[in-house]
């Protein structure tokens, strides 16, 4: 179901120290390789779909780094560099001297075949946002609707290649998007600018742009949306909840504010009278959640789905997979336990908290008296929940934006007291567990609500008014 066009595989080995390369090749799976891992004093180790692989008894040498580093592409402004004419990508590690100590090999692969669960969207003209965690298959879906659009219908696209990931690395983009062009990216940070280029200089119909993850690159999409312009993209973020969550890029799907509503209204409601609603029309009409390479979850209304998460009701969805003749089902999603097929394992984990300048044992001690369980992790990628205080999050440090890359849920306290941890808790661990999956998004976003009106307006240039 799943073939594989290259995957150029033989390249991305000839790079390695020949140690290491030998002992991948005597691995039956070695096909299946995902990355390989170089950190300076440890194994090296070798990752794929199933399981990990320590590729040598020898620790990994400067000598062996530099190997590597002597063979592939200069390193961009992000840390990455690529292999000619290929779709592989080389992340490096930098020590704070800017010395090279460790790399991430990883295989890129153009895939045919999984673009057919979302053709239908991309053939209507809607704005589509691919959303999933790292190494999910969001640019690889993305590689492929580039193709799609570009040679099956004519259609003038333009992919904004930041990293070299989608067209791979050197002047000429990689078959695997087809006749569609590309721009890239001198530096990151100038992602928003050469998006609004590409509208301005080459009238595409169709612009594919990967990891947007900043407030400038969502005022972009939206400046692209508004141009009629159809826009393809990922964001950083799992679910649309993460989205919503996120103060950066709540713009993509409308952003959120803070309504006082009258009391006649708030009794017709049945709600409070402070409550969160859409502030404005959605830059992507579409959301599809990427589960796996062959399932999907898409919500086919924006709108109407942020607008049901907000109000506490469950958002019309559809699940979408391709059978083993690689025919897509649908099936419409009614219930949030069986919403990706994951909810009801979900309600019985525990979840896995990681700490930013939050009180570990305030968190402990009110887990204990609430007899909930938790538990507390140093390795960011493991965390279910990232907990933070207001001050740490106006600052914005690299660890929170790291957690908002992988797309993991912040929960940003008020202060750091023992009254804020048993509210985070009380959000997080409700009794009624038949509606967990809508209750806990409603109250992390009422956890928050202060802090998030308070940060538009230091934003929008008002003064910060006492609290």
């Amino acid at each position: 179901m799943r073939r594989v066009v290259t995957d150029d595989l033989d390249a991305l080995l000839g790079i390695l120290p020949p140690h290491i390369r030998e002992f991948l090749y005597q691995q039956p799976d070695y096909s299946e390789l995902l990355e390989v891992i170089l950190d300076l004093g440890r194994l090296p180790e070798a990752r794929f779909p199933q399981r990990e692989l320590i590729l040598n008894s020898k620790e990994v040498s400067q000598p062996d780094i530099d190997y590597v580093v002597s063979r592939t592409g200069e390193f961009s402004g992000d840390n990455r560099a690529g292999i000619d004419h290929t779709l592989h990508r080389i992340s490096a590690i930098r020590n704070r001297n800017g010395y090279i100590i460790g790399l991430t090999c990883r295989v890129g692969r153009a895939v045919f075949g999984t673009v057919k669960m979302i053709q239908d969207l991309i053939e209507s003209g809607k704005n589509v946002l691919l959303l999933g965690r790292p190494g999910i298959g969001k640019t690889t879906m993305l590689r492929e609707v580039a193709r799609v659009l570009a040679d099956d219908f004519k259609k003038r696209v333009i992919v904004i290649d930041t990293s070299n990931e989608i067209a791979g690395d050197g002047d000429i983009p990689h078959p695997a998007i087809g006749h569609a062009r590309r721009m890239q990216v001198a530096a990151p940070a100038e992602q928003h600018a050469v998006m609004i280029e590409a509208v301005e200089n080459h009238m595409p119909e169709v612009i594919i742009i990967d990891e947007i993850g900043t407030e400038l690159e969502a005022r972009a999409a939206r400046t692209i949306a508004e141009r009629g312009v159809q826009l393809v993209g990922t964001a950083h973020g799992n679910t649309l909840e993460n989205l919503i969550m996120n103060p950066t890029l709540s713009d993509l799907i409308g952003g959120i504010q803070t309504v006082t509503l009258g009391d006649e209204e708030a009794r017709r409601r049945h709600t409070q009278k402070s409550i969160l609603e859409r502030k404005a029309p959605p830059t992507f009409d579409v959301v599809v959640e990427i589960v796996d390479y062959y399932k999907v979850t898409v919500h086919l209304d924006v709108s109407e789905a942020v607008d049901a998460l907000l109000y506490g009701r469950l958002p019309k969805a559809e699940a979408r997979w391709m059978d083993e003749d690689g025919e897509v089902k649908r099936e419409v999603i009614t219930s949030p336990l069986i919403w990706e097929g994951k909810k009801e394992k979900q309600l019985e984990k525990t979840l896995r908290f990681y700490l930013f300048g939050a009180s570990r044992a305030r968190l402990e001690q009110s887990a204990r008296e609430k007899r909930e369980e938790l538990k507390i992790v140093t390795d960011l990628k493991q965390a279910d929940i990232f907990l933070t205080t207001r001050s740490y999050y106006r600052r914005k440090p690299q660890k929170i934006r790291d957690a908002e890359a992988l797309g993991i849920p912040i929960y940003v306290l008020k202060s750091n007291n023992a009254a804020q941890m048993k509210q985070c808790l009380d959000a997080l661990y409700p009794r009624d567990t038949q509606y967990t999956y809508v209750h806990n998004l409603q109250r992390i976003l009422a956890g928050r609500r202060g802090f998030d009106s308070g940060n538009r307006r230091l934003e929008s240039g008002g003064k910060r008014k006492s609290r």
